[in-house]
């Protein structure tokens, strides 16, 4: 078969092998191929200049400019773009953070063998493919209040181990005023204490590291 009659795939990865490994799976089959590889978000929007493929896979953790930014400055310059999320992490938030910015999939690289194929095949004929372990935490979370963006900020110090005092230095606001975020933060994450609203806050993806 052609390549005009095939599924065209761009894959993004920093990591060699698991380029490696996509490409000869994706290029075994019949009704698709791998028409071009980048190991990062700048190299990724200059393939898809070049190739416009029909669907991208894209890893979200990369040096520079990582998979969320790539994915919506591809979809801001072609809005019709099909791009795939792939991810160790099954984090609603950043889940949110992916379809938020374009994309139409989102796949578990524990998955990839046994749902890379289908995944492809169903974003190309123009649906979504979302996991459903992870359809049901963001389900399950759907009724929660969001973080505000201060409260994000206090997060971010929270996870690096800031007290109180050197968050509000940090952000000019003042140490009472930081508790306060922090008891919100803790309520809302459903946290005993800041260490465990550090470790919910990498599990669900509020904080990238």
């Amino acid at each position: 078969m052609s390549e005009r009659g095939m599924i065209r795939v761009l894959i993004v990865d920093d990591h060699p092998l698991m380029v490696a490994g996509l490409s000869g799976e994706i290029n075994a089959q019949r009704d698709m191929c791998v028409v071009a590889e980048a190991g990062g978000g700048e190299e990724a929007l200059l393939q898809f200049r070049v190739h416009r493929p029909d669907v991208t896979l894209m890893d979200i953790r990369m040096p520079g400019v990582n998979g969320i930014d790539a994915i919506t400055t591809i979809r801001a310059e072609y809005p019709r773009a099909r791009i795939v999320v792939l991810s160790s992490s099954a984090g609603d938030i950043q889940v949110l953070k992916s379809f938020k910015a374009g994309a139409v999939g989102y796949l578990l690289k524990n998955l990839l063998r046994t749902e890379l194929i289908e995944t492809i095949r169903t974003v190309h004929a123009g649906h979504r493919r979302i996991p459903p372990e992870i359809a049901q935490q963001l389900a399950a979370h759907a009724a929660e209040d969001a973080l505000t963006a201060r409260e994000l900020e206090v997060l971010r110090g929270v996870v690096k181990g800031q007290s109180n005092k050197m968050i509000g230095s940090e952000l000019h606001i003042a140490e009472h005023t930081v508790k306060n975020h922090v008891k919100s933060i803790l309520s809302k994450l459903d946290a005993d204490d800041r260490t465990g609203a550090a470790v919910m806050a990498l599990r669900r993806g509020y904080i990238d590291l």
